[in-house]
């Protein structure tokens, strides 16, 4: 309500564009910023790997190396896009949220949901294409940078690369359309919002309201059935062709995408069994209560580090399962210096990868930042009955860490699943020595040294994100909290 009476004094042209400055909206566009300035550079980085594989002598005749590489940048350029299209979603749900008695209000007064929704669409429209045309110079800014550094250290560098790809629109294009769905179906409550909601608080579903949306969790059902049908189908196919990663990597998709739409229900009990670990005190015991109360808060801010976990797992596992396949290999003792190309391919994937964990992490911090924004009253009422501000601050923490270990734990099993599936469906059928025959089973590697990285990374994430929501959770008094809208 206060939202609409402060849009009301403003001018038109001020009024139009005044959302930007709501909270979350700002993450938004530096997703679609990272997005597409990923997928500019990727773009270009291919197509300056393609003119150096041409212009050696050896191996520039064979095409083979060059659908390689542009094959991998469309895939990590579409993970990328998938990644920032569901935080982005996760994001406008959240915010959504916080406007429910604003929408409602606004039906009272005669707008239709289907008004309100496109509304938000266009919003998520101009984020995208603010976020995109960011992105595309920001991408080309590094690009040039990329280039001048490797004409300076590559001794066949190409010499007639340019910069003026026209595929480089492909990226900041998708950015700015999948922003747009994102934020079209993040919007999805708007329709279920109606005109008696107007008295009430902006609120999330309660855990009751989430278990009672069965069509929900019947799609999300059958998308992870038919997902997980499509890996095993690929490991499979994978036995006589690599073209069994393509099935996988599809089925990797939709499972994923049913578990998203499903971590609702499925995020909770492993929610419950984490928080035992927190003791019995107050702020521990109100931090597993609140991520549990609401489970669609909890798993918008669980999902994206399970995916950012998750694929940096799957690279890992898979390039070490690879690796430990040429080990079998070898007859003697060989050096470490005979796999020190792989390892630079590996060291390299890992950070093309860790740009997605990257986005993941940005929608962690922003959901975390939303929610506490939007619980002012709740956190004015534990204000209000005694708790200190340090336990208000410490029920904070310990609700990002319940979720961060959940998450972190879920995205590990997943990515190792995913990395032993990804390097079996695509190694499976490759010939190997002393007797040329195919590879068979790959057995899966976990590099542990990595897998450390990961959880000390999600450490100090969980401790980054919550430094704004915890100052924010104690700024306002009991008082200015009970009263706020």
């Amino acid at each position: 309500m206060s939202a609409v009476v402060a849009d009301a004094g403003l001018p038109a042209r001020t009024r139009s564009l005044a959302w930007l400055r709501e909270r979350g909206m700002g993450a938004s566009v530096l997703v679609a910023v990272l997005a597409a300035a990923f997928g500019v550079f990727l773009v270009e980085v291919t197509g300056y790997i393609g003119a150096m594989l041409k212009a050696d002598q050896f191996i520039g005749g064979s095409e083979m190396l060059a659908l390689v590489v542009a094959i991998l940048s469309v895939v990590l350029v579409a993970l990328a896009m998938y990644i920032a299209a569901i935080v982005t979603a996760n994001t406008f749900t959240t915010i959504i949220a916080g406007r429910i008695r604003q929408i409602a209000l606004l039906r009272l007064l005669g707008a239709s949901a289907r008004s309100q929704r496109e509304r938000v669409a266009g919003q998520g429209l101009i984020v995208g294409m603010i976020g995109a045309a960011v992105g595309l110079v920001v991408g080309l800014a590094v690009s040039v940078a990329g280039v001048a550094i490797g004409d300076r250290m590559l001794e066949r560098a190409p010499e007639s690369f340019s910069l003026v790809q026209p595929w480089i629109l492909l990226p900041v294009v998708g950015v700015a359309m999948t922003t747009w769905l994102a934020a079209w179906i993040g919007s999805r409550r708007v329709l279920t919002v109606t005109p008696l909601e107007a008295i009430g608080s902006s609120v999330e579903r309660r855990h009751d309201e989430v278990a009672s949306r069965r069509a929900r969790h019947v799609g999300a059902l059958l998308l992870m059935i038919v997902g997980v049908g499509m890996l095993g189908f690929g490991v499979m196919i994978g036995m006589v062709s690599p073209l069994g990663v393509v099935v996988a990597f599809i089925g990797g998709l939709l499972s994923f995408t049913g578990l998203s739409l499903g971590a609702a229900v499925i995020m909770p009990p492993v929610l419950r069994l984490i928080g035992r670990m927190f003791g019995a005190s107050a702020p521990a015991r109100l931090a597993a209560e609140n991520a549990l109360r609401h489970p669609e808060r909890s798993s918008r801010m669980a999902i994206g580090v399970v995916m950012g976990v998750a694929l940096v797992t799957m690279f890992a596992v898979a390039m070490e399962s690879a690796k430990a396949l040429m080990m079998r290999q070898v007859e003697g003792d060989m050096t470490a210096a005979a796999f020190a190309p792989v390892d630079v391919f590996a060291t390299v994937m890992m950070v093309l990868v860790a740009v997605s964990a990257v986005i993941a992490a940005v929608g962690l911090v922003n959901l975390l930042t939303i929610g506490v924004v939007q619980r002012r009253r709740e956190l004015g009422l534990l204000r209000a009955i005694g708790l200190t501000s340090a336990q208000v601050r410490l029920t904070v923490l310990l609700e990002a860490v319940h979720v961060t270990v959940a998450a972190t734990l879920v995205g590990l099993l997943l990515g190792i699943g995913y990395g032993w599936v990804a390097a079996q469906s695509l190694l499976g059928s490759v010939p190997v020595l002393p007797d040329f025959e195919p590879a068979g089973l790959v057995y899966p590697a976990v590099p542990w040294a990595p897998v450390v990285v990961i959880v000390a990374a999600m450490a100090v994430l969980t401790l980054i994100a919550a430094v704004a929501p915890t100052r924010l959770a104690t700024r306002v008094t009991p008082v200015e909290a009970l009263a706020a809208d």
